[in-house]
This record gives structure tokens, C-alpha cells and sequence, in this order.
């Protein structure tokens, strides 16, 4: 089997070295086997690991609940109902969240309509508004 070192974990996934460290301290990445120099030995698994994560954080996902996910994917007999109720709540949280746009995009369209964009800042209607 063919090791491969931080930095070359780092190339091939994509993300800066401090990363793969960071994802280690966070329990994302097992603990990396170790050369007799000491270097941090790295596996191919552990490149798919890093996409996986890459790709859940590209879809909104925490790094808390791609923890969850990954242990999830690596138990034997895990459950995809699971998985499924962690991105139905994701979903939640994403409409919230489009939801909460939704009304500053309002609130903004209609404070531009109000500001004449000419004149003192102190009639300002979006620094009066900001300052309410």
C-alpha cells in the first residue's frame, strides 16, 4: 500500500496541509500512522474522506454534522434513514435561512426605492433605517 504525506494529501484532495491537521484535532480524519522519521502517513481512503468533506460542506453541512455523517458512512451496519433525517433537517435549516433573504432582499429593495441617492446622508432613509 502507498502512503502519501501531508502535503501530498493536501495536493490531492485539494485543501491547504493546515487543513488535513485541522480535520485531524477535530476527529474528522482518523489519526494518521507514522513513518519512522516521523511523518504523518496518509491513505487514499483518507483522500475520498477529505471530498466527502468537501463535497457535505459545498451542500451546507457542518463540520458537527459531517462528523456525524462520516461515522454514519464507516458503520457497518448504519442506517440510511439516518442520514436522511440529518439532511431533512439540513433542508429545514436551509429555508430558513432562504426565508430570512428572502425578507432582507425586501426590506433592502425598498429602502433603495426610498433613498433619492442625491442630497445630505443625515435624510439618508437606509442610515436611518440602519440606525432605528
Amino acid at each position: 500500500m502507498k502512503f502519501l504525506t501531508r502535503s501530498q494529501l493536501a495536493k490531492k484532495s485539494g485543501v491547504n496541509p493546515e487543513t488535513i491537521r485541522y480535520y485531524e484535532r477535530l476527529g474528522l480524519l482518523p489519526k494518521a500512522l507514522r513513518s519512522e522519521s516521523g511523518y504523518r502517513l496518509f491513505s487514499e481512503e483518507d483522500v475520498k474522506r477529505i471530498k466527502f468533506i468537501k463535497r457535505a460542506k459545498e451542500l451546507g453541512f457542518t463540520l458537527k454534522e459531517i462528523k456525524e455523517l462520516l461515522e454514519l458512512r464507516f458503520e457497518t451496519n448504519g442506517e440510511c434513514s439516518k442520514v436522511r433525517q440529518i439532511a431533512e433537517e439540513k433542508l429545514k435549516d436551509v429555508e430558513e435561512k432562504i426565508k430570512d433573504l428572502e425578507n432582507i432582499k425586501r426590506v433592502l429593495q425598498e429602502l433603495i426605492k426610498q433613498c433619492p441617492s442625491k442630497g445630505s446622508i443625515l435624510n439618508c432613509p437606509i442610515i436611518t433605517s440602519i440606525e432605528k
